[in-house]
């Protein structure tokens, strides 16, 4: 695709809920919204995993959507994960994308039963059809336990128009090529996979779909800067900086990781919602100590400084 709707850093923020009582807290996730355009984001993506988005009741849902929409307020494109268990359910969310103002959706299959081929395709022709919204597809087989292969998806798209980007987190590199010479350059191809992000971009990945910037924006920015203009030295050094790091908050789960970072930041955006916990202590003083060295300085504990300003 030629003049895709999104690319570059397309950050994913957690949904902070308030330590005491548990709820969502929207005026923490306005803050971190504001931070993320701020940063410099070129896209953010609400409602996705990273989000907690399968934990939330659905009056929920819809506050996250509208609030982060209306705190970017159309500074840089929004991508919004419309994705629930029923085909009703993930179009009405698709429709609430829209009507806030939503730039594109984003739909997982996010399933208890295997989808058949057929399946798949109704649904996903279902969910397009029920809005103008560009549409992406999300492969994360770590989470959904559905794997779209390559052909799978070139093949959905050829029959349905809107769904003109994918975003590909099996870690497969791969993949980047595969997907868009099946769908001959039609498909919009986006990295989902962290630790693979260098690679994605040199395979044809034209957007980075990461938590990442919500800790270390900069870091992240510099990493796809040295990468699109061909500095191949920078965007190496940049990646063996960031690498353990990234590897750490996929592995120890992005909402666990996130929060527990943001609030070593002094940036308090609560607890995971149960059945999930919060990072460990010794977890969380490795990623103390991996964050102190990013931000090139030690971090003030957001337990004993409440209002301290973000150090990266």
């Amino acid at each position: 695709m030629s003049n895709p709707p999104l690319r570059g850093i397309i950050s994913y923020p957690v949904t902070p809920f308030d330590t005491a009582t548990g709820e969502v807290d929207l005026a923490a996730l306005s803050r971190l919204t504001d931070d993320l355009v701020g940063a410099g984001s070129h896209a953010v993506a609400p409602l996705g995993s990273t989000g907690e988005s399968a934990y939330l009741r659905e009056a929920e849902w819809e506050a996250v959507c509208a609030t982060t929409l209306q705190t970017v307020a159309g500074r840089v494109p929004t991508l919004v994960g419309v994705s629930h268990w029923s085909t009703e359910g993930t179009i009405h969310r698709a429709r609430v994308a829209a009507r806030h103002g939503a730039t594109a959706i984003m739909v997982l299959p996010q399933v208890y039963w295997k989808l058949t081929p057929a399946e798949l395709e109704q649904h996903y022709t279902a969910v397009a059809a029920a809005t103008d919204l560009p549409m992406m597809l999300y492969n994360n087989p770590g989470t959904s336990g559905v794997d779209l292969r390559p052909e799978t998806v070139a093949a959905l798209a050829r029959k349905i128009p809107n769904l003109t980007m994918v975003k590909e987190s099996s870690g497969d590199v791969a993949r980047f090529r595969a997907l868009r010479e099946l769908s001959d350059g039609a498909l919009s191809v986006y990295n989902g996979s962290n630790p693979v992000a260098l690679e994605a971009f040199r395979s044809g990945a034209v957007g980075w779909c990461t938590a990442a910037p919500c800790l270390v924006p900069q870091r992240v920015l510099d990493l796809y800067a040295a990468a699109t203009q061909g500095d191949d030295a920078r965007a190496e050094a940049v990646l063996a900086e960031l690498l353990p790091f990234l590897k750490f908050i996929v592995g120890h789960g992005l909402p666990r990781a996130i929060k527990a970072g943001l609030q070593l930041q002094g940036r308090e955006a609560g607890h995971p919602r149960a059945p999930l916990l919060p990072l460990p202590d010794r977890e969380r003083e490795q990623l103390r100590t991996m964050l102190e060295r990013l931000a090139g300085g030690p971090l003030v504990d957001g337990a004993a400084a409440g209002t301290a300003q973000p150090t990266a």
